[in-house]
């Protein structure tokens, strides 16, 4: 189907004459034309747009240092410094007026505002740590002023001075897009967890935010800076209620690795989101509680993709589980014990702590593919495959396959196209008829004809990537762990 809306837009009617200075700077004086390109990481609430107009090449057009950063990994390793960006660290899209700018987290403990066509900081803001994770950008109807008018909502780890035994850590934050200034932050609280980072995107619905923090608490509240209120000695937003997404069994299951890094996707009045417990939980807006749960049993830490036929893509890590990771898809509107429509096994292969399966998300074609085109998905395993698969077509000449438990067995989509291009834990990008596959050994742009012949197009080794990149105007944008935010094009053509 094709989009024809990939964003929003709000006209901001504050003339800024009656605030200070520095928003008459800013603004220039004068009313803006407010576009949100990217709101959240994969596009926003079903997590399945990634842009449009991919470039040919992958010349480096720009190329701006975000820098490194310490961070703790734990009490036995210590620290370790980080650079560059890391996983999912999507940029963020704005066009205001007739100039783009880009929101960029990094591992030098920074958020910044950037100039998409200069590679240019305008401003940034200082965590207290690396930030991992893609924020959430938010148009305030409510608001009273500039400041307040659009505000990025940002995750990163616990803090450089904090412990998983500190009685605040506040990872998770508002910063206002057009000063860069903090507009409150939220304590995220000891659970049975073992994380107090914030890596997961907010998703907006009717101006309340919905997000799973590494706590493992799926938090609904209001981002709304004029609702915040001090406690525990720091302006908080108003909190309406938080569910646990483990129960007593996943404790003993998993001990601490209860971690929630994935983002929360929307059906209807309902919003599905992955645990490090093992589930996808389906979490009914009006009832306010949990109403759905598919039980796989691994760590899960990509996010639940949303398909035109309203299913959910949901990845699966070599974890705790006697079978092989791999891909789901699952119809939330059957009971759990009938929603698998298929399961795609991957290879087991080791890198780091990961013994296999697919960490990243899954990417599809649906927002920009013509109504005869195949409905493709695309995800990269540990095993340092790009796999391409048609999620609406099953194969019926494939024997059933076992699920990551070994118990069941579930019908298998049909393979596409499958290509070795090095380990990864990003999301590919597949839009139009190319795919923009990151990996720690580079970037590679493939395309595809209306055969399904695909073509290594372009491939750039000058960096490993962890983090997903967003495309628009024939440029892709992508943070790398050398250090750098990249703009990669066609020089001949710019």
């Amino acid at each position: 189907m094709n989009r024809t809306a990939g964003y929003v837009i709000l006209m901001l009617l504050w003339q800024v004459s009656g605030f200070t200075q520095n928003y008459e700077t800013l603004s220039e004086g004068k009313v803006k034309n407010i576009s949100v390109i990217n709101g959240s990481f994969l596009g926003g609430e079903k997590r399945n747009f990634y842009g449009t107009d991919t470039p040919e090449r992958l010349d480096v057009l720009w190329k701006f240092y975000l820098g490194k950063g310490k961070t703790v990994i734990s009490k036995k390793i210590g620290e370790k410094e980080w650079a560059g960006s890391g996983w999912t660290g999507q940029p963020l899209l704005v066009k205001e007026d007739e100039k783009l700018f880009l929101v960029q987290g990094a591992f030098d403990h920074h958020l910044r505002k950037i100039d998409a066509a200069t590679g240019t900081s305008v401003w940034k803001y200082k965590f207290d740590d690396v930030i991992k994770g893609t924020g959430t950008l938010w148009i305030n109807p409510a608001a009273k002023n500039i400041e307040q008018a659009v505000v990025i909502l940002q995750g990163s780890r616990l803090g450089i001075e904090k412990d998983l035994y500190s009685k605040f850590v506040p990872s998770f934050r508002a910063v206002s897009y057009f000063t860069g200034n903090e507009l409150w932050r939220m304590n995220s609280s000891q659970t049975a967890s073992y994380s107090r980072d914030v890596d997961g995107s907010a998703l907006i619905y009717k101006n309340t935010a919905f997000i799973g923090l590494e706590n493992a608490l799926f938090t609904v509240f209001n981002p709304d800076p004029q609702f915040a209120s001090i406690t525990d000695g720091m302006l908080q937003p108003k909190i309406s209620h938080q569910v646990k997404l483990y129960d007593r069994k996943d404790q003993i299951r998993h001990g601490g690795n209860l971690v929630v890094e994935s983002s929360p996707a929307r059906i209807g009045d309902k919003i599905y989101i992955s645990a490090g417990s093992g589930h996808v939980y389906g979490y009914d807006i009006t009832r306010k509680e949990l109403v759905w749960d598919y039980y796989i049993g691994s760590d899960i830490d990509g996010s639940p993709v949303v398909t035109d036929d309203n299913c959910l893509l949901v990845t699966v890590e070599k974890q705790y589980i006697d079978g092989q990771g791999g891909v789901f898809k699952l119809d939330p509107s059957k009971d759990p014990s009938e929603s698998v429509v298929w399961y795609f096994p991957v290879q087991d292969d080791s890198l780091e702590s990961w013994a296999g399966g697919v960490i990243g998300s899954v990417s599809v074609n649906d927002s920009t593919r013509k109504d005869s085109d195949p409905s493709l998905c695309a995800f990269i395993g540990i095993d340092g495959f790009l796999y391409v698969v048609d999620h609406k077509q099953i194969d019926t000449k494939a024997e059933k396959v076992f699920g990551p438990n070994k118990i069941h067995t579930f019908a298998t989509p049909k393979l596409i196209f499958k290509k070795q291009i090095g380990p990864s834990i990003s999301t590919p990008l597949l839009v139009d008829n190319k795919i923009i596959a990151t990996a720690y050994t580079g970037i590679s742009l493939f395309s595809f004809d209306k055969n399904l012949n695909f073509t290594l197009q372009d491939k750039w080794v000058g960096s490993a990537f962890e983090s997903t990149g967003f495309v628009w105007d024939k440029k892709i944008f992508i943070g790398a762990r050398n250090g750098y935010l990249y703009c990669f094009g066609d020089k001949q053509k710019q």
